[in-house]
């Protein structure tokens, strides 16, 4: 019955909490940069306006990619918050992705292209940790399964700071923040307008823009795993943590310049390395 509230509450409340986060995130960020800023309420005001318009696309292949876009974001999130496998969860998070990039392949727009193309880069990048999380999480408490993982002693994070430290890196290439702002940004408009979704507008756009609230919700949802033990204290330490995550990616976001493609492949892959590869190691020396 838990698992059935949890699944519940996480399909209908995360892109109302997603678009929250984001309309926090324009409103800090514009005090930080000297501006007003636009209201609180705003991305709700934006998903309003692209559901209100014609549906238009450039094919009807390229709607089909976006639903299963947010479909399989909704279950992957589904699963995490019914305290199924970690291991799947990561699976279905790249599975969506990948409807992602062919969306934006399936138009004949430069800019589609080429941010298509750079997202394909951004998954070589983070996709190693994730996976390396997943093993993180068996290696310390002895189950991929999240419900066991919730019910263990001690937080995982005592086991596996270096597997967050890591992951809070690659959290700011999954929410499009700079300096890995390569495929879909406002900083980078320059040259690719709007990258994947230069194409996209109306509804097309506002199905995109609902999965990535999903997306923001299951990620920050996977940084408070590192937290929660059966202890009932842990929960809203785990909530505190996930703010302070957002917190740190926004003002991340703000403080840094973009890098090129190749600087974000070699930072990952070592920050894969110094972190992920060496707790993973400690924790296999130590079992």
């Amino acid at each position: 019955m838990i698992q059935l509230v949890s699944v519940a509450g996480y399909l209908v409340l995360a892109p109302f909490v997603g678009a929250l986060l984001d309309g926090l995130d324009r409103k800090l960020s514009a005090r930080m940069q000297g501006r007003q800023g636009p209201p609180l309420l705003q991305p709700f005001y934006d998903l309003g306006k692209l559901f209100s318009k014609q549906m238009i696309a450039v094919n009807r292949v390229q709607i089909l990619l976006n639903l299963s876009y947010l479909v399989f974001l909704a279950i992957a999130g589904s699963m995490l918050f019914a305290g199924a496998d970690i291991l799947m969860c990561t699976f279905l998070l790249s599975t969506a992705d990948m409807f992602l990039v062919m969306a934006a392949s399936s138009d004949s727009s430069p800019f589609s292209t080429l941010g298509a193309g750079r997202e394909m880069i951004q998954m070589m990048d983070y996709e190693p940790l994730t996976l390396l999380m997943a093993v993180g999480f068996y290696l310390a408490t002895g189950s991929f399964h999240v419900g066991s993982i919730v019910q263990a002693p001690v937080s995982a994070v005592l086991l596996m700071p270096g597997f967050l430290l890591g992951f809070v890196f690659i959290t700011a290439i999954k929410l499009r923040k700079s300096p890995f702002d390569l495929s879909t940004s406002h900083h980078a408009h320059q040259e690719m307008v709007k990258g994947i979704t230069t194409e996209m507008s109306g509804p097309a756009l506002g199905i995109v823009n609902v999965a990535e609230y999903y997306e923001m919700v299951l990620m920050l949802g996977i940084v408070a795993l590192f937290f929660v033990n059966r202890n009932w204290w842990s929960w809203p330490l785990a909530v505190l943590a996930c703010l302070a995550v957002y917190f740190l990616e926004l003002l991340w976001d703000n403080v840094s310049a973009r890098v090129k493609w190749d600087t974000l492949l070699k930072s990952c892959w070592v920050a894969t390395l110094l972190t992920g590869g060496l707790n993973g190691l400690i924790l296999m020396l130590v079992r």
